[in-house]
């Protein structure tokens, strides 16, 4: 199993492939389109992210000690940002999410080139996802 930080660096390397922010907001709507779809049971209220203006659903399951992530949006990019934070954090224990520094979100630009508001969910999104890793490792004990 790739270690977060092993999986970031293959994210900024595909990233990097492009110069033109055209071609990385197309790279992010097929991660996007690529990504399993959430099963209609997980699209419920209490998975809505709270602070995205696009909707967000985040789901997550304890497998063998480890968090697994599965998220959907009804907008293309967000779905393709959210595809890209399933993709590195899902499968690890709560305690690497947790310590996870996600130098990722900076290096591939993704934080200046996303409007404010879009900005803003990718951090609610990452804030759910720790709140997850926190309330599954309390769960653990």
């Amino acid at each position: 199993m790739r270690t977060i930080n092993e999986l970031q660096d293959e994210v900024i390397e595909e990233f990097s492939d492009f110069d033109d922010w055209m071609d990385k907001y197309q790279l992010l709507i097929d991660l996007g389109s690529e990504q399993e779809p959430l099963p209609e049971t997980y699209k419920t209220e209490q998975n809505l992210i709270d602070g995205c203006q696009s909707r967000v659903w985040l789901q997550a399951d304890m497998e063998d000690d480890k968090l697994v992530f599965r998220a959907e949006s009804d907008a293309l990019i967000v779905k393709g940002i959210v595809a890209l934070l399933v993709r590195v954090l899902s499968g690890h224990t709560p305690d690497e999410i947790l310590n996870a520094d996600l130098y990722f979100i900076e290096k591939i630009g993704l934080k200046e080139h996303l409007s404010p508001t879009r900005s803003n969910g990718l951090v609610a999104m990452l804030k759910q996802m720790k709140m997850y890793a926190l309330a599954f490792k309390a769960k653990q004990g």
